[in-house]
């Protein structure tokens, strides 16, 4: 048997395995997982990028974190002309919260941030989310 044989299939990272990964993990190492989801997620077919946000995530172990994740899974579907999976709607913060938090990236995220996260209370601007 030759390695590719032995080599499991490629899966794309759905957003509930993504909450998996950053329970525990710190800062930088949630912004890495959260670039390489978006990546996953950019290369696969429209019609097949629901099944990657359906299945609510774990909590994470941080509520900020908790409620990124609905509002990613909420902002995407949207993007893709699709309903936000029902797990989204229970997860809303009391308090704003910038994840990148400098002035110019404050303000940035006030004028800029997509409506699934404003709604939500989590001030990020489109480009973070592109560059994450």
């Amino acid at each position: 048997m030759n390695d590719r044989a032995r080599r499991p299939a490629y899966e794309p990272l759905t957003v509930a395995r993504l909450g998996t990964l950053m329970a525990g993990a710190d800062e930088s190492r949630r912004w890495r997982l959260v670039a390489e989801f978006l990546e996953d997620y950019r290369w696969e077919p429209l019609e097949a990028r629901p099944a990657l946000l359906s299945d609510a995530p774990p909590p994470t172990g941080d509520e900020h974190w908790d409620v990124f994740l609905a509002a990613l899974a909420e902002h995407f579907a949207a993007r893709d002309g699709h309903p936000a999976p029902a797990w989204t709607e229970e997860r809303v913060l009391r308090q704003f919260w910038f994840p990148f938090n400098t002035r110019s990236a404050r303000a940035e995220a006030i004028v800029h941030a997509p409506a699934a996260f404003r709604r939500r209370g989590v001030y990020v601007s489109p480009q973070e989310l592109e560059v994450a």
